[in-house]
């Protein structure tokens, strides 16, 4: 079974026949009539241009939404009293793939990726009954560049993206992996696939495949009991994933998915032991936490933001649909290889709530500069000054839930790098801080953007940059209830370094 590169660019329009056969009816009334509440999709021009072939970037490249955590109704479940074990569909979620596409564009996204939960022999459901509806969904939905993969059942870990390059074999390029090291697939179960050491023989073989997929751990501290006590996923399991695979496994989930659970009186994100803060994990929101200490080893380690849309809370479940709250801007352009790329190489920052919708952080010094993902090289023979320059773009109307959200604050983190750490569980970063904070005041506005320009002062050793930014008072973000998620929006960008030599 093989795709085509043709059924990308096919099927332009959709009837409203095709969208009642394949999503439902709900999902054609929402993608032939506007919703009320996302002004900011339609509005923004920077949103509209997403799509076309130019830009104002020499390389053509600009920020493109998207979300690499959706559940359809491919994540159900399997009756293991029969052998092979029978699939059914639409246990866990709901929703076929192309109503995920359908409302991933209506909320301003240009890519997205199915990531359907594993299970006894999933490789084959993947592979015989899931990958024809993608194919379908491409065709019917070609505005999104829809990739393949899963949820993968990572060995001796919880859940990860494991995302497929787009190629012609790209579904027997899953079926081999999640068939081999995919911890649930076996039937009857193998205790031998969850152990640390079948994680990174799967990190090194799809780091020496001919295409390379891209790994991100999912819900990082979602069974953390305590601020730094972990559960499934512990420090030193990143660090061994990321030194068996650099170029594979590149990050984890800085805003996880479940964001509306409050509004069904859950805990966002689903974080029953420990909650999230400002809708960020742990890892990603405390400062000089567990993101900063691997970024303090000097790795290109990048933080997402997703839906984990399974069933939509007006429904009674937890999440937004694609797009509706969660965005993943990668700098790319609306290529698949490019989106890839970006995402591989931290060109990316995340928002909640469309509190912005472009961030771009660029440090220079003598001559040179640099952007997220990359490096600046500075001389210590001559001024070792950094200019940093944080541009950022509120939305032009209303966000989903028909707010006009404003930024208050910006902040400036700082930390060294001070190279591998001798403690593999090692969490913190000591050297990291909010080195300045911004509000209205201290912005100028040039065009549809507002401008902050700061100096670092003697930068004398390796360091690291990012920036981030919200809608409340919080100093810092604040443990997570039951308040509304559309309160309480963030941003981040992921790190800019810079080496002094």
């Amino acid at each position: 079974m093989q795709d085509r590169e043709s059924e990308d660019a096919t099927g332009g329009q959709l009837s409203r026949r095709q969208l009642v056969k394949y999503a439902g009816v709900g999902a054609t009334l929402a993608a032939t009539g506007p919703f009320v509440g996302v002004e900011a999709a339609q509005a923004d021009p920077d949103r509209q241009d997403q799509t076309k072939a130019g830009s104002a970037r020499p390389d053509n490249r600009s920020w493109r939404a998207g979300d690499h955590h959706i559940h359809s109704e491919y994540s159900g479940d399997f009756d293991t009293s029969t052998n092979p074990p029978t699939f059914r569909k639409g246990a866990d979620a709901v929703y076929p793939i192309v109503t995920n596409a359908i409302m991933a564009k209506n909320f301003g996204l240009t890519w997205a990726m199915c990531t359907d939960h594993g299970g006894p022999t999933h490789s084959k459901v993947n592979l015989e009954q899931a990958y024809p509806d993608l194919l379908r969904s491409r065709r019917l939905v070609p505005e999104v560049l829809q990739f393949w993969g899963m949820e993968f059942d990572a060995p001796a870990m919880d859940h990860h993206t494991l995302m497929i390059p787009r190629h012609a074999d790209e579904a027997k390029q899953l079926f081999e992996l999640e068939s081999r090291f995919a911890k649930r697939d076996p039937f009857p179960a193998d205790p031998g696939r969850d152990t640390e050491a079948k994680m990174v023989e799967f990190l090194k073989v799809a780091r020496n495949m001919p295409h390379k997929p891209l790994v991100i751990a999912h819900h990082t501290s979602r069974s953390a009991t305590g601020l730094g006590v972990y559960g499934q996923d512990l420090p030193h399991e990143f660090r061994n994933g990321n030194d068996a695979a650099p170029d594979v496994y590149v990050g984890f989930e800085g805003a996880p998915g479940h964001q509306a659970a409050p509004l069904n009186g859950g805990a966002r994100g689903g974080y029953g032991n420990h909650p999230t803060y400002g809708g960020y994990d742990q890892a990603t929101a405390r400062v000089g936490g567990l993101w900063d200490a691997l970024l303090g080893e000097g790795r290109h380690w990048w933080i997402t933001a997703t839906s984990d849309s399974h069933v939509h809370w007006s429904r009674g479940g937890a999440d937004f649909w694609p797009g509706e709250y969660s965005k993943t801007y990668v700098l790319a352009r609306q290529e698949y290889r490019d989106i890839m790329d970006g995402l591989r190489h931290g060109r990316i920052f995340v928002t909640t709530g469309d509190l912005i919708t472009r961030l771009d952080v660029t440090a220079s010094s003598q001559g040179r500069s640099a952007e997220m993902g990359e490096t600046i090289t500075v001389s210590r023979r001559n001024r070792t000054d950094v200019d940093v320059e944080i541009r950022f773009r509120p939305p032009a109307g209303t966000n989903a839930n028909g707010d006009r959200p404003q930024v208050r604050r910006v902040d400036l983190i700082v930390g060294q790098i001070t190279g591998p750490s001798a403690d593999r569980d090692a969490d913190t970063n000591p050297t990291t801080s909010v080195v300045a904070r911004f509000g209205p005041g201290d912005w100028r506005q040039q065009g549809a953007d507002h401008v902050i320009r700061h100096t670092l002062r003697n930068v004398d050793t390796d360091s690291y940059l990012r920036v981030r930014g919200t809608s409340t008072d919080e100093a810092e973000p604040l443990a997570d209830g039951l308040e509304s998620p559309w309160s309480d929006l963030w941003f981040y960008s992921n790190p800019v370094f810079v080496r002094v030599r």
